[in-house]
């Protein structure tokens, strides 16, 4: 089994109201993104990651959880 990356990007924005596409905007990418967080098909950077984090006012720890086989 291979490790694995799960997020809460999709649960939050959907608590704050955001859009996918006001989401995106705001932290600088594309919509598509937005969706390949949300969906677990894309693993984003440690600095996208953090502006997630910043976005929703969390530590990184509480969007992304790593889990190891």
């Amino acid at each position: 089994m291979k490790p694995e990356l799960t997020n809460r990007v999709f649960e939050l924005r959907s608590k704050t109201g955001a859009t996918q596409e006001s989401l995106a905007a705001t932290i600088g990418v594309t919509r598509q993104t937005i969706i390949a967080i949300e969906k677990g098909n894309y693993t984003p950077s440690v600095t996208l990651a953090l502006k997630l984090a910043r976005f929703f006012k969390k530590p990184v720890e509480e969007l992304f959880t790593y889990h190891e086989a």
